[in-house]
């Protein structure tokens, strides 16, 4: 796109804008499953979006440069792509584009370590930075996302507008009482807090899905239990274990009763290993939530029902892919 297309369409934009009464502007960068649906949550929020990806049917803009260029100062860009060398090369290149006052916020799933990295690059320039650790998956543009965040008060006023489109909705007590402040969002402390935050989230993630997992396990290797999905259904209302997750493995059974499309073997994203080795540093026993992550690494050895159960829920909640059983292959047991 031409920088007098650009301009014009941005003239356009700003005149829309004016006439819906729209709050803010987002560049918003990585529009997959996550940062798609996290776009059209923040229009429906009555905000603009200018959205970027490498995919040419998905995008409003054809490269970094033109999306810079259709946003007004003090800008916003949102950083939705996968953690390690893609976020960290995207950081690089809008550090180059952006001008003082603007703020990038990296929403992926990186290390803690790196946003500081980040943040000092970024202040050389005076361009301000917020790591948001952002918790919802494919479910989050419905129900809202969970965001913990990092960095200054000043550059997250800035994208406070965003994130409140972005955060469930207001909570409502027994009492009928709303309560706003803790409706899925937090300022956790200064740069890297945020997706501290979101790694040990992650890290409790992984135990819980562990423990289901294993309650499957043992529910489907006796003969005394003739209806193991109808069991795990009776614990989502009136128990003390009840949750989304647990929601969400009574989905995984009924689209699959047994889980024999699903092959035993879970990947881990990285936040699992991030926390066990914090819990070392910091000298803080962890033993749940590493026997999880191991047994992750065991499920790429064998073919369990607990880690078809794990699998299962990770593609619930997050999309992510699994490795299905091919066909003629062996079954575990049950």
């Amino acid at each position: 796109m031409s920088r007098d297309a650009v301009r014009h369409t941005t003239m356009n934009t700003e005149q829309e804008r004016s006439e819906r009464g729209d709050d803010v502007q987002l560049g918003l960068i990585g529009l997959g499953k996550m940062g798609g649906n996290m776009s059209e949550r923040v229009r429906r929020g009555g905000h603009e979006v200018v959205g970027y990806d490498h995919s040419p049917g998905k995008r409003d803009v054809d490269s970094l440069e033109a999306l810079v260029q259709a946003l007004e100062a003090p800008r916003v860009v949102w950083v939705m792509v996968p953690s390690g060398e893609p976020t960290r090369q995207t950081v690089k290149d809008l550090v180059g584009l952006l001008e003082a006052g603007d703020v990038i916020v990296d929403g992926g799933n990186s290390k803690y370590t790196d946003d500081q990295i980040h943040d000092v690059m970024c202040r050389e320039k005076g361009i301000g930075y917020i790591d948001a650790g952002v918790s919802g998956g494919v479910w989050g543009l419905e129900n809202g996302y969970a965001l913990m965040v990092g960095g200054t008060k000043e550059d997250v006023a800035k994208a406070q507008p965003i994130f409140d489109a972005l955060k469930p909705p207001a909570t409502v007590d027994e009492s009928g009482q709303e309560h706003t402040g803790d409706a899925g969002f937090v300022h956790a402390g200064p740069v890297g807090a945020g997706h501290f935050s979101k790694m040990v989230h992650n890290g409790i993630e992984y135990a819980l899905m562990q423990a289901y997992g294993e309650g499957y396990e043992l529910l489907a290797a006796v003969d005394l239990i003739e209806d193991v999905p109808g069991v795990i259904k009776s614990w989502t209302q009136g128990t003390v274990i009840r949750s989304w997750l647990l929601d969400l493995l009574v989905r995984a059974l009924d689209e699959d009763p047994g889980l024999e499309k699903i092959h035993g073997y879970a990947d881990d994203s990285g936040e699992g290993r991030w926390t066990v080795e914090q819990a070392i540093e910091n000298a803080v026993p962890m033993p749940t939530i590493a026997a999880s992550l191991f047994a992750r690494f065991s499920s790429r050895q064998d073919d369990s029902p607990t880690m078809k159960a794990v699998a299962a829920l990770r593609n619930q909640f997050g999309g992510h892919a699994v490795h299905a059983v091919r066909e003629g292959e062996a079954e575990a047991p049950a």
